[in-house]
């Protein structure tokens, strides 16, 4: 049987140690083009303004399903010198800015740059800016692909330069209209101590290399969230508190010929740059509909609902972390929705859907229910950005390999100076052991073939650990305080160390399981204490693909 390395004496020891060293896939403009295979585009981002917290954290999070990059690493701030200009990367499909991005294009440099980390997306810098992102498409005619920037590159200048989630927006916003914008409708979740804000952006057509864009705050107390489309309706120009946008905002729309600013109709930022188009209207409203509805369910709110819902609403329980894991983790169980019920679950139940060819779906058909957990990620992670602690303590990432059903969270606070090698390595085309992202790839891939079974030994280690973590996070940070009172730097080194040594226990420990699987359930058996158990198939599903229903004297004849 599986043994769990414990979190909880090595790292209780390094509390003290501390004290004496004082230490979506890219949506195309036209989703209309791949309508068929409705999993295929997708990434989901929660935001939790700070009332709205358990704690009084400013959170948000980001699945980034799909084809990405999952090498995670932190980029040092640096100074520069006066004069010297930055390069500007775009992904490349990839994301991180590696060698197979492409070079498009420079900008002056600052003098001073922030630490951050980087992967597809990347998410905080040293300041406790945090970004989610969803696309979310838009209209094809709004695209240009000569501008320097795609979403990526934004975040990833907006980390290095920005202090505030306002001042995140704001240098995207003005690169993105001075240099270009060049990639499809994006949505980002942009969090820090005090605020949370949904920013999203187009480009500005073919003729023009700029960008057109809006952001609206997070009332605080209240919860939002992206699923793929358009979250900023009617926008307030006037209301510099709670809305930012483009200059150009209107002007574009009028000219492009989708509003009218002689009608008495105001001016409406979604329905202008990303109307909802009912063929892929249940892929992104669903996931919208589970998380405030979860959130609030006095509000009853419809899941078939086409007019849309709130941009945010109040939850009715004060949110955690581990809220925002299980809404990541969720397939609406429990629901008309389950994925993991009926036949397309298979005899174990498993929520997982795969791809179909192109053109086995009639236009106008759903195919799949698309959830929030999705197998085919790359990665996720949870924020909390706390104004009560200084940013290297206070910012701290969850961060999760592959799929967050079968995945385990791991903290990194946003002051570390690396995290372990098996983080910073691997690909998707090439098995490794070294790599962290295959114990999590591997474990979700083989619960597939006994899901009903095997999620429950996942879930009882996702638990243990994450658990473990939780009670351990106050006296970690009670440490880490210590330290920065007499020595940041020092501070600095204890939260790496501490990081980087549970991030390493935690990978080992999701090898154990692997191993463990394999055992257990080798042959389609379950082995409990050295004994096999034969537990076939489910009598629900054989009745339902009609096991035993042929007559023998039939079968003879043929």
């Amino acid at each position: 049987m599986h043994s769990k390395r414990r979190l909880g004496p090595g790292l209780i020891c390094m509390l003290f140690l501390g004290l004496f060293l004082a230490a979506e896939a890219r949506i195309p403009a036209d989703i209309q083009d791949d309508i068929n295979d409705l999993n295929t585009y997708s990434c989901t981002s929660i935001v939790v303004s700070r009332g709205a917290s358990v704690d009084g954290s400013v959170m948000t999070t980001h699945s980034c399903d799909g084809p990405y990059e999952i090498r995670l690493n932190v980029v040092p701030g640096k100074s520069r010198p006066a004069g010297e200009m930055r390069p500007v990367f775009k992904g490349g499909g990839l994301g991180a800015e590696m060698k197979a991005a492409i070079r498009s294009g420079e900008i002056p440099e600052v003098s001073t740059t922030f630490s951050r980390f980087d992967i597809a997306y990347p998410f905080m810098n040293e300041k406790q800016v945090a970004i989610g992102e969803t696309t979310i498409g838009g209209r094809r005619e709004l695209y240009n692909s000569e501008g320097f920037f795609d979403i990526m590159a934004l975040e990833r200048v907006a980390l290095e330069r920005a202090a505030t989630a306002r001042q995140a927006i704001e240098i995207m916003g003005e690169l993105a209209v001075r240099y270009g914008y060049s990639d499809g409708g994006e949505c980002l979740t942009v969090c820090d101590p005090k605020e949370a804000w949904v920013f999203e952006i187009f480009g500005a057509g073919p003729l023009e290399t700029g960008a057109v864009w809006a952001a609206r705050r997070v009332p605080d107390g209240e919860v939002s969230v992206s699923a793929n489309h358009s979250r900023i309706g009617a926008i307030d120009l006037k209301n510099t508190d709670d809305f930012m946008a483009s200059d150009n905002v209107i002007q574009v729309a009028v000219e492009m010929g989708w509003y009218d600013p002689d009608s008495e109709r105001p001016f409406i930022f979604n329905e202008a740059y990303s109307p909802y188009d009912m063929g892929y209207l249940m892929y992104t409203r669903r996931r919208e509909w589970r998380v405030l509805s979860t959130l609030a369910p006095g509000m009853n709110l419809d899941p078939w609902c086409e007019t849309g819902y709130p941009f945010s609403v109040k939850p009715e329980k004060k949110v955690s972390v581990k809220t925002l894991m299980t809404l990541h983790r969720d397939y609406y169980q429990d629901t008309p929705f389950d994925m993991s019920r009926g036949l397309a679950a298979g005899p174990f139940k498993t929520p997982n859907r795969y791809n179909v060819s192109q053109g086995t779906l009639k236009k106008g058909f759903l195919g799949w229910e698309r959830p929030i957990a999705y197998n085919k990620c790359s990665y996720s992670f949870v924020s909390q950005s706390r104004d009560w602690l200084p940013d290297w303590i206070g910012g701290l990432i969850w961060f999760g390999e592959d799929d967050p059903k079968t995945t385990c969270y791991v903290p990194f606070y946003c002051g570390v100076t690396t995290v372990p090698k098996c983080f910073q390595t691997g690909r998707k085309d090439e098995y490794d052991r070294a790599a962290a992202w295959w114990a999590f790839n591997f474990v979700g891939n083989w619960a597939d073939l006994k899901y009903m079974y095997m999620i429950e030994d996942i879930r009882k280690l996702q638990s243990e650990l994450e658990g473990e973590l939780f009670q351990l996070q106050p006296a970690v940070e009670a440490t880490a305080l210590k330290l920065y009172a007499d020595d940041p730097e020092a501070c600095r080194n204890y939260l790496t160390r501490y990081s980087n040594v549970t991030a390493q226990t935690i990978v080992d420990n999701w090898w154990g399981l692997a191993d463990h699987l394999i055992v257990k359930y080798s042959d389609g058996l379950v082995n409990v204490g050295g004994e096999y158990r034969r537990v076939g198939y489910p009598k629900s599903w054989l009745d339902a693909v009609g096991y035993g229903k042929e007559p023998i004297k039939r079968a003879r004849k043929e």
